[in-house]
């Protein structure tokens, strides 16, 4: 039997050697930097692109979040997920810092509706909640969202998704799993030097400045925007570089990393063709936004018809060389957007009502693909159906569809204004999730491929290559996608996706921000969508029907077991102390 100094020699021994371990895996963690992540989604990991972003920062960036105080368990889910990304945050970048505030700690109203007043003006929306507490039910208005500081700059970062007919549920788990691209994208903008440049192309009529104005602003906050004309010269998009000083060699590079074609309205030349194809085979990437028929609303605001006919753009040859071939047709919908007319006069005032109106198709996201992941609805006007073509070696994935009841018209055909004030037929709307947003990505081939003669194809100033580098396009079968509205008194322009009329903001400007997000970067933040954190909830049905069940089992059964136990140690006892005796 050991001794008793020996007992206390061997603990002793035990402690110190203990504490020289802890020591020495401290020292390691001074210089081997690790953290363990055990959940099933990894929800605690960042990804490689916002690690890399975090090393990269020099100077504090300050996250001023005003989601916090008293409200649903759903918000402060919210909050508690957003706390711990910015302490994930943190563990990589010694200048993150963060403060939660609560806007409706303030006890003066006047103070509290000049600071909401100030939160609205720099970019935050309120969420107004309904509220349950001791008094009762009542109105409470919330911030669920932040603003990010970084060296004299700030921008606003909404942390709640808008997405139409979402549930509630949902729609707090798809904001848990944007958080960090959210957050992330906020200290990009904030803290990225180098801004790669990006053209909007010119001289086919295509959309004017104002309906883009808000696309524009936005994009120019991660990128240098231009608008470029072709004008049938190959150095609008081009330029040379010096790659042998010697034997004075050059290489022809592209100008801008993205291009976008917005709702062009007149014939592209086969010189601009050509000049597009050669900037898609040195790797450019392209966004289309293409209306293949020629329908405007503001033909029906003196005509109570419009002929709708395709429209001339000599691009089939072309988008079908590449994968695609967008239809002279115009998709009808049950799932719309309802526009606003005239239902009657009383005295000499007309009553203006919200009529039916296929021709606007809310358009879904297909898949989860980072670029429609977690899209709200986007809104369309006369948009056309999109299939896709056998070409070698090209990725072809669906972004966007219509709904499950939906139709097509082939152009030319009469778009009746009077329509509206019918409900469309359900029998009708046959198909399903028609294709209308297309992103190819591969080695294209060249159109003028065996095409152009040898004087022209071996010529070194125009370079030209017959199948390209790996590239991306994105093809989309509605101009007015990007075009945002203008105010109708005032005439400023207002958010792309708002709609003035149901006064509800659509995926628009999402979309297309992620559009151009991953058409310029290879591995970038847009990456960072495709997670899924999945926020296990009960299941409210079976709460219901076994609700009995589970009360009895978890009041009953631990006095049984406690009762239980105290009957068999005292058996036991007993036992033990009856054959001492």
């Amino acid at each position: 039997m050991m001794k008793q100094s020996n007992i206390k020699r061997h603990n002793i021994l035990q402690l110190f050697y203990g504490l020289l371990i802890l020591i020495f895996i401290n020292i390691i963690a001074q210089y081997v930097f690790t953290r363990f992540d055990l959940t099933a989604e990894k929800r605690y990991t960042l990804s490689p692109a916002t690690k890399k972003l975090l090393k990269e920062v020099d100077d504090i960036v300050y996250f001023k979040v005003y989601l916090d105080g008293e409200f649903p368990a759903g918000f402060k889910r919210l909050r508690n997920a957003t706390r711990e990304m910015l302490d994930e945050f943190r563990a990589y970048s010694d200048y993150i810092e963060y403060e939660f505030e609560d806007p409706n700690a303030l006890e003066d109203p006047n103070d509290r509706q000049n600071l909401y007043r100030e939160l609205v003006e720099k970019g935050l929306q309120p969420t107004d909640l309904q509220v349950n507490d001791k008094d009762g039910m009542r109105q409470q208005i919330i911030f669920p969202g932040l603003i990010v500081t970084h060296r004299g700059r700030e921008i606003p970062v909404e942390l709640l998704a808008n997405q139409i007919a979402t549930p509630h549920e949902q729609l707090l788990n798809n904001s848990v799993q944007n958080l960090e691209y959210e957050l992330a994208s906020a200290v990009r903008r904030l803290t990225d030097t180098y801004k790669p440049k990006i053209g909007f192309v010119s001289g086919h009529r295509e959309m004017e400045d104002a309906g883009l104005a808000d696309i524009a602003m936005s994009l120019s906050e991660y990128y240098n925007v231009e608008r470029v004309s072709i004008d049938g010269k190959i150095t609008s998009l081009t330029e040379h570089k010096l790659v042998d000083s010697t034997s004075g060699k050059y290489r022809i590079l592209n100008k801008y990393k993205a291009l976008i074609i917005a709702r062009p309205d007149s014939t592209f030349s086969e010189k601009d063709k050509f000049i597009l194809d050669q900037y898609v085979m040195r790797g450019g990437s392209l966004l289309w936004l293409i209306d293949p028929v020629i329908a405007e609303m503001d033909s029906l605001k003196t005509n109570s018809q419009l002929y709708a006919v395709p429209r001339d753009l000599n691009l089939e040859d072309m988008l079908f060389k590449y994968g695609v071939r967008i239809n002279n047709d115009l998709v009808m919908d049950i799932n719309h957007l309802p526009i606003m007319l005239v239902t009657g006069y009383m005295g000499n005032q007309p009553q203006m009502g919200f009529m039916p109106w296929p021709y606007f198709p809310l358009l879904l996201p297909s898949g989860d693909h980072p670029i429609v992941k977690n899209l709200n609805a986007v809104k369309s006007q006369f948009v056309s159906s999109i299939d896709t073509v056998g070409a070698k070696g090209i990725k072809k994935t669906i972004l966007l569809t219509s709904s499950d009841y939906s139709r097509t018209a082939n152009s030319p055909v009469i778009v009746d204004l009077n329509s509206a004030r019918r409900n469309p037929d359900e029998r009708l709307y046959t198909k399903s999730r028609i294709p209308v947003a297309v992103l190819l990505e591969g080695n294209f081939e060249s159109l003028y491929k065996n095409r152009i003669p040898p004087e022209l194809a071996n010529n070194e100033a125009i370079g030209f290559i017959d199948v390209g580098a790996d590239a991306k396009m994105i093809f989309i079968s509605d101009g007015d996608v990007i075009r945002n509205q203008l105010h109708r008194k005032q005439g400023y322009p207002l958010p792309l996706g708002y709609d003035q009329d149901s006064r509800q903001t659509f995926g628009n400007k999402d979309l297309i921000m992620n559009a151009m997000n991953y058409l310029v970067e290879d591995d970038g933040l847009i990456s960072v969508r495709s997670r899924d954190i999945k926020i296990r909830l009960l299941d409210k049905t079976k709460i219901l029907r076994e609700r009995l069940f589970w009360q009895i089992l978890n009041t009953v059964l631990p006095v049984l077991l406690v009762i239980v136990y105290g009957i068999v140690q005292a058996w036991l006892r007993r036992r033990k102390y009856a054959r001492k005796a």
